[in-house]
């Protein structure tokens, strides 16, 4: 019997792969200190967005955010002696990806703060991410004042609990539904999750009222989560790293399994190479500037939020959130539909219960295919915030930001090597 070619044992991988993805589970399953669920953290380690990089090579918003949070875990009086601290090496830096974890911007992760929990039932993992601080002048952008570290502070001690506390008493929430619905609304879960984040809040409040310990505190966080419409975009990215954690480490696959940012670098991990990292300069967003800024403000593109990308949402369902096409200044309405279509061409599938109404129901393009990168040259459109190159300012704008095509290509030749063919 003739052995398979290699084309034929990628395509049995990546068949793996897609089926993986489409079986995932997830669910919004409770809130828990990092110290708890994270057993490698340990005390004076940072974990941040996108692959790994040192200190040196850090951008402002990143090295305001890490200033501000080891303020906040008491590692530092002040933001002079943590940017001191940081610079002589007494902090361990890693990316949020080694430990199951995801960060939006900037990306922080440090034992105190409060994760939400997302566990893919399908498979038995579970994926975690800081919750959503609102808008604003906040850390994921850099900022780091004594706003910023306060609400910090009430999110650790007040919403976070409650909110795990409602989660427990509803024995979780399934997410697929929930986002199904979100696409109908007009959301994409990247810069749009204002339906999400409503289908939330319905589903939260009536348990948060049976846990809360009291009417003022039920009023401060019913009145947070219904003042943020990017309070489901955390929760989008813990499930979608639940979702892609179980595909990684398929021989032979070429599907990409995360896509993340750090202000320097953009990283990609692909299936059959594991935790392996293919890096690339990060490009810079084009987009929309908040009055008195432009683009010779703008930090180059960060965070891990671009985990939503990966498993179809994001700038991949541009097509079912026309209105945000416009707020990332990426043209009209229609060309919401062929960024789609774009996207369409560097998948392996449709995700058919993830439907896009203004496309007769089609499907979200599911399942990134490096080889399809490469040999099209089209590369993964990602929606974005945009945050000022200077710590401490905060967010700027939005906009849309290509992947650099270099790492697909770095990513290609490794796996055609695990394959013997290089």
């Amino acid at each position: 019997m003739p052995r398979p070619t290699v084309a034929a044992l990628i395509d049995t991988a990546n068949a793996e792969a897609l089926r993986r993805i489409l079986a995932g589970d997830p669910w919004l399953i409770d809130v828990v200190a990092a110290r708890d669920v994270l057993p490698r953290l340990g005390e004076r380690r940072i974990l941040h967005a996108g692959p790994p990089i040192e200190w040196a090579r850090m951008c402002g918003p990143m090295r305001g955010a890490v200033a501000g949070i080891a303020v906040f875990e008491g590692w530092a009086r002040d933001l002079a002696e943590a940017e001191h601290l940081a610079e002589t090496g007494a902090f361990a830096f890693e990316p949020n990806h080694h430990h199951d974890c995801v960060g939006p911007m900037t990306g922080m992760t440090t034992p105190s703060q409060m994760l939400l929990v997302v566990e893919n039932r399908a498979f038995g993992n579970r994926a975690y991410c800081a919750i959503n601080e609102g808008l604003g002048k906040v850390m994921r952008f850099g900022g780091n004042d004594a706003e910023v570290l306060d609400r910090i502070r009430w999110l650790t001690a007040e919403f976070g609990p409650a909110l795990g506390a409602a989660l427990r008493q509803l024995g979780g929430i399934a997410l697929k539904p929930l986002i199904a619905r979100g696409l109908t609304m007009g959301d994409e879960m990247h810069q749009r999750n204002v339906g999400c984040s409503s289908l939330l809040l319905r589903q939260l409040a009536p348990a948060m009222a049976r846990t809360s310990p009291g009417g003022e505190a039920l009023a401060r966080a019913l009145a947070f989560i219904a003042g943020n419409d990017q309070f489901h975009l955390n929760v989008a990215m813990a499930m979608g790293k639940a979702i892609m954690d179980p595909v990684r480490g398929i021989e032979g696959s070429t599907v990409v399994t995360a896509m993340c940012r750090n202000g320097t670098d953009f990283g990609i991990h692909v299936s059959a190479t594991g935790d392996r990292w293919f890096t690339a300069p990060v490009e810079m967003p084009q987009g929309l500037y908040f009055p008195g800024f432009s683009a010779a403000d703008a930090n180059p593109d960060m965070g891990d939020s671009a985990i939503v990308e990966t498993v179809g949402l994001g700038g991949f369902a541009m097509a079912a959130a026309p209105a945000v096409i416009g707020f990332v200044g990426a043209g009209n309405a229609s060309d919401a539909l062929a960024i789609t279509r774009l996207m369409r061409e560097i998948t392996l599938a449709e995700n058919p219960e993830w439907a896009i109404p203004a496309l007769d129901q089609q499907g979200v393009p599911t399942a990134i295919d490096i080889r399809l990168v490469v040999e099209t040259g089209i590369a993964p459109t990602i929606n974005t915030g945009i945050a000022h190159r200077k710590p401490g300012v905060g967010q700027v704008g939005a906009g849309v930001v290509k992947a650099p095509l270099g790492c697909f290509t770095a990513a290609l030749e490794a796996v055609a090597e695990t394959m013997g063919v290089a």
